[in-house]
């Protein structure tokens, strides 16, 4: 069993910065972050692999949010930057247990999630 905790999380106003925390049990696994606006589904946001080698962010986060590591705490990091309302939603990280080189871009490559933690940006 994997346990995800997931810290970071708040409100701030747009064009704002906020760093999500994830700290991993156990060893390093490939990592990804999702968020879920409410009446939406969950999307993918980026992924790093267990190496820190590879990431990957979705469209809208590219330029704006770094995904990073930690290995020595199993830890990985979510900087967001220039947060806009459409940022808003419960981010969860997610650990793949397969040791792929590159992140997955769906849930469907995560086998545990955090509970996660709440971002709100306003206008």
């Amino acid at each position: 069993q994997v346990q995800l905790v997931e810290s970071g999380g708040g409100f701030v106003q747009a064009g704002g910065s906020l760093r999500l925390s994830c700290a991993a049990s156990g060893r390093t696994y490939t990592m990804g972050w999702f968020r879920q606006a409410p009446g939406k589904e969950r999307e993918f946001v980026a992924g790093i692999s267990w190496s820190g080698a590879n990431t990957a962010y979705a469209e809208a986060v590219k330029g704006r949010f770094t995904i990073s590591g930690d290995n020595a705490k199993n830890t990985v990091y979510l900087q967001m930057n220039m947060l806009k309302p459409e940022d808003t939603g419960v981010y969860r990280c997610a650990a793949d247990l397969s040791l792929r080189s590159a992140p997955a871009s769906n849930r469907y490559g995560y086998e545990y999630w955090g509970q996660g933690t709440q971002v709100t940006v306003s206008s």
